[in-house]
Formats: C-alpha cells, sequence, structure tokens
C-alpha cells in the first residue's frame, strides 16, 4: 500500500504509450493496462505512438495479443471496453508532425500521462516534442530506467527534462519497487518493535542482495551489449532496495518523508572502489544477435557498497546480479553477528549465523535463520528456518507495472524515483562505470566468475538455494 500523498493530484485523463510496438509494451504494458481495464481502474484512452505502418486496428490486434501471450484471464467485456477507447499515431519520434497528429487525436485532455517506453536515448527529444505540440502543461512523464548512462547524462537530462516539466511532473519508473516484498519490507521493518533494534551495525554482520536470472539476454541482445548488467538493473534496481533496507523511519506516512529517508542512505554509500568491483559475461554470450564481436560487456555484477551512516558503519553490503546463473532469484539477507562466546559448538564454523532472508522473486515471503538444540542426548545446536508454508507465498497483489502506472495515474509519488536519489545511485558507480576489470568468463547454469565468491569470502560467501523449512 502506498504511503500518503501530501496533496489530492488531479488524475490523469489520456494515457499516451511511445514504443507501442516495443517490447516492453508487448511483455508488460498492454497486460497492466489490461488489468487496470479488469479491476475498473483505468477508464481513459489509450494512443500508441511508435514508426510502425499500423493503424489503430493493428494496435488492438497487438494489444490482444501480448494480454493472451502473457496468460492473462479472458474477460471479454473488459477488453471490448479497453480497445474501444484505443488509437494509434505512426510517426518518427525527430518529426513534429507525429507530435502534431498526438495532439489531435489528444483532443480535449487536460491531464495527459506520457509513458516513454523508448530507448533513454530519445528520452530529451520525445518530450521536446511534446512540449512543442503543446501537450506539456498539467502533463506527467513516465520514464523508464536506465535514466541517463551516467552521472553527467543524468544531469543533463534532468535539466531537459525541466524546461518542460517540473520535478513533480516526472515519474521516473523502477518497476521493482512495486513489487510487494519490497512494499512490505516498510511494514516488516518499521510496524514490528523486535526487529528495528536489531538492523543496525551493532548486530548485523553483513548485507547480501542478489537478483539472479536463469535465462540468458534472449532477443535483447542489441539492448543489452549498450548497457550491460551495471546499467541495466545495479544502479538502478539493485541501489533502490539498498535504500529500502539501510532507510530511518520516515516522520510521517507522506511520500516526500519516504523519499527523503532513502535519499539521505543513497548519500551516505561511498563510491563503490574497483578493487571490491567483479565482472562477468557468461559463455555463448557474444553469439546472441545484435551483440557486438568481442563485446566486453558485462552479464554479471557484484560488488561490496559501504555506507558512511550511524546505523550502518562498518557493515559490508554485497550486491550481484547476473544473466544465464543457476536459478532465478531475487533475495535480500541480513546476516547477523556471531555471539561473543558460542556455546555447546565445539566447531562451530558450520553452523550459520541467525539471518532474515526476504525473497521478492519468484516468490514473495521473509523468513529467520537461527539455532535450536538438536533432539537428543547432545547440545549440539542446528539451523532452522522458519517461513510462511509454499502456499501462503505468493504474491496475490497487483503486478508492478499495473500498480506504478496506477500510482502516476494518481499523481503519487511515493514509489518512484526522485532526482537526488537518481543522481546519487549514479554518483556511487560512478567509478566503476569507467574503472574496471575485464569480464571473466563463466558457464551457465554456474553462479558466476570465481572471483564473485573471494569478494564475500570474509562474511560467509553468498547465499545460494538457502533450505527453508516451514516451521509454524
Amino acid at each position: 500500500m502506498p504511503l500518503k500523498s501530501p496533496t489530492d493530484a488531479p488524475r490523469s485523463d489520456l494515457l499516451v504509450m511511445f514504443g507501442a510496438s516495443g517490447d516492453l509494451a508487448k511483455k508488460k504494458l498492454f497486460p497492466a493496462i489490461y488489468r487496470l481495464e479488469c479491476r475498473g481502474h483505468l477508464g481513459i484512452p489509450v494512443i500508441g505512438v511508435a514508426l510502425d505502418a499500423w493503424t489503430d486496428d493493428d494496435l488492438r490486434s497487438h494489444c490482444r495479443e501480448s494480454i493472451a501471450e502473457a496468460g492473462e484471464e479472458w474477460d471479454q467485456a473488459a477488453f471490448d471496453r479497453l480497445a474501444s477507447k484505443m488509437s494509434y499515431v505512426s510517426g518518427d519520434y525527430s518529426d513534429p508532425a507525429t507530435f502534431t497528429e498526438l495532439a489531435r487525436k489528444a483532443g480535449g485532455a487536460c491531464h495527459p500521462i506520457f509513458h516513454l517506453a523508448i530507448p533513454p536515448s530519445l528520452f530529451a527529444t520525445v518530450a521536446t516534442g511534446i512540449a512543442n505540440a503543446g501537450m506539456a502543461a498539467g502533463a506527467r512523464l513516465i520514464i523508464e530506467k536506465p535514466f541517463g548512462r551516467d552521472y553527467d547524462s543524468a544531469v543533463a537530462l534532468n535539466a531537459t527534462l525541466h524546461e518542460h516539466f517540473s520535478e513533480s511532473a516526472i515519474f521516473r519508473i523502477d518497476h521493482f519497487v512495486g513489487k510487494e516484498a519490497l512494499r512490505s519490507l516498510l511494514v516488516t521493518r518499521f510496524a514490528n518493535a523486535i526487529v528495528e533494534p536489531l538492523w543496525n551495525r551493532n548486530v548485523v554482520s553483513s548485507v547480501k542482495i542478489t537478483m539472479a536470472e536463469s535465462f540468458g539476454v534472449e532477443d535483447r541482445g542489441s539492448f543489452y551489449d549498450s548497457v550491460g548488467a551495471m546499467r541495466d538493473v545495479m544502479q538502478n534496481h539493485l541501489l533502490q532496495m539498498v535504500a529500502l533496507l539501510g532507510m530511518e523511519q520516515p516522520v510521517n506516512e507522506h511520500s516526500k518523508a519516504l523519499r527523503d529517508e532513502k535519499g539521505k542512505v543513497l548519500e551516505a554509500c561511498r563510491v563503490v572502489d574497483p578493487k571490491h568491483f567483479v565482472r562477468g559475461q557468461y559463455n555463448g554470450y557474444l553469439d546472441v544477435p545484435g551483440v557486438k564481436p568481442n563485446s566486453d560487456t558485462e552479464t554479471y555484477a557484484a560488488f561490496r557498497l559501504d555506507i558512511d551512516s550511524p546505523r550502518w558503519s562498518g557493515v559490508p553490503f554485497y550486491l550481484r546480479a547476473g544473466k544465464a546463473l543457476a536459478e532465478t532469484v531475487t533475495e535480500m539477507t541480513i546476516e547477523f553477528k556471531s555471539p561473543p562466546r558460542p556455546l555447546w559448538i565445539d566447531h562451530h564454523d558450520h553452523v550459520p549465523n541467525n539471518s532474515i532472508r526476504i525473497e521478492a522473486k519468484p516468490e514473495n515471503f521473509a523468513a529467520i535463520t537461527w539455532l535450536h538444540k538438536e533432539p537428543g542426548e547432545t547440545m549440539m545446536p542446528e539451523a532452522i528456518t522458519l517461513a510462511p508454508p509454499p502456499d501462503e507465498r505468493r504474491d496475490t497483489g497487483p503486478e508492478p507495472y499495473e500498480l506504478l502506472i496506477e500510482e502516476a495515474m494518481k499523481g503519487d509519488p511515493t514509489l518512484f524515483a526522485r532526482e537526488d536519489s537518481v543522481l546519487e545511485s549514479w554518483r556511487i558507480v560512478e567509478r566503476i562505470l569507467t574503472d574496471y576489470p575485464p569480464v571473466e568468463r563463466y558457464e551457465q547454469g554456474s553462479w558466476g566468475p570465481s572471483s564473485a565468491s573471494k569478494l564475500v569470502r570474509s562474511h560467509g560467501g553468498w547465499p545460494s538455494e538457502p533450505p527453508i523449512n516451514s516451521h509454524s
């Protein structure tokens, strides 16, 4: 549940999808707006814009195919309502005539919202085209990541957007922040008296964040080769997770208070040291269509992050993300220190420390690992993990894009990245974008290059396939 917004902003009365023929729109956006229509939460016209020479009916057919391929439960009445409000504009984003036609089709919309599901290099061009066609007043922009390619380009992009749109009208989307597990983290941390006193440098040994995918780049070779793991997910997804894990409690439930605290965490982060950075590339990546021959783009990245704040000083945060790994999982693990003098453990190196593990994908749950006595005569401790049973780990809430599009239409910025946080994220990784080691090859289906294991050796290694026992 989003935090309370301090103002009642007008709701958007038109959704314009730039990049309507693209991969993101097909896989995520059309299914999302269909689900919104099924719940009665869309209710506004939708205009698709792309270079393809489509008609309105072509857009509707494409939308239907997208919904079917996503495996959505079919509601003919809802689709008919959605299709009846859909239209299409074909044109080049650098051609003013495209925006003239868009303005004509937009009619009298007072608060249109423009979703830029297009390459980042086109953000400024499209924003300027919208403004020149007289559609910026009262409008909102949804901007996809990555927001720029580095610190300087992000500053320049912000400057261009702010020529036409106020900061309050810009919604920088990170769909991972819309996941149920990450939103639940705020409740886990700040609604439980037993958790918050443990969430600090006095008892936490390390924090480890993993975003692993068992599949490769697939058909996104050209795009992925231009960004790599660092720009695709590390600078945005994983650092947003760091902000949620490391933030102080907001002073109230308004979105500004939440975003203020997230910004403070990122501001306290040191610039990543290249000696604490590992890059990898899976064998077979160079054979993917669209990937440049002899590409040095990383499909795996891992680094140590240090936060110079009273709460976290001295506690390493280890982040890793990669393609073609052993499994698909996104998780956050908070590992606690060992007791000063462990009792009843003759050789206790093999006994894991207490930990809290929060899984955001493929399932949504939190688990805690602790020690208790093995049954029998001995006093030897054994580790057990307390977690919800499997049938209670499903995420039954709205899908991330479904939720985030609705929140943007309402004008609620809670779940979106603010300008200062985006710039701080680029500052944190700025050095390792240019000063980095060569990629290390790794086998598909492995856990990445061997150097990544050495990175966390002093803190027990990476968590991989931790046993989850459903004790109640």
